[in-house]
């Protein structure tokens, strides 16, 4: 098991994010530029930590509860601290996404990532257990990550491959 130091953008404390899901025993993997720079990928970090969670009934029962906790509200440009929403396991299981923000920053909840159709099933084959601010995060592989953001083709996520294929390549011992 790695650690590493998040240093995200001011407001956000990942760390904490993530401790509330473990207390409540959610399965998850982190996905996205987050897991890369968990795993010393170079490159800039983002605002926000994005996740998949298993979607069991029970897991999802336990995210229902671990949002609870840290005060999740729907993330919105209009309204600071965004809406609160109510919310038991079955009705976030009938969401794609969910764009969060809590006391300790904005998460993305995302169920089938762009190029990960069996989501948390697929991404926890080849996942990665770190230590981050010395909180354990299962963060998804780099390939995962990278396969995600060629499939996704955001301009944000076509910026950032050509380092994430140097990082590859660089542990691969292919350069």
């Amino acid at each position: 098991m790695s650690n590493s130091r998040w240093s995200g953008p001011r407001g956000l404390d990942a760390a904490a994010i993530v401790s509330v899901l473990n207390r409540h025993r959610v399965r998850y993997v982190v996905i996205g530029a987050f897991a890369a720079i968990a795993q010393q990928a170079p490159i800039a970090p983002t605002r926000d930590i994005d996740l998949t969670p298993d979607i069991s009934t029970a897991n999802l029962r336990r995210l229902s509860a671990a949002l609870k906790e840290l005060d999740a509200r729907i993330r919105s440009d209009t309204v600071d601290g965004g809406l609160p929403f109510d919310h038991d396991g079955p009705s976030l299981g009938k969401a794609v996404i969910w764009n969060l923000i809590c006391g300790y920053g904005e998460f993305d909840i995302s169920f089938r990532p762009s190029g990960l159709d069996d989501g948390y099933t697929q991404l926890a084959l080849n996942a990665h257990r770190v230590l981050v601010d010395g909180v354990e995060v299962v963060v998804a592989d780099l390939d995962d990550v990278i396969r995600s953001k060629e499939a996704a083709g955001r301009p944000k996520d076509i910026r950032v491959l050509p380092a994430l294929y140097r990082y590859r390549a660089g542990r691969r011992g292919d350069t």
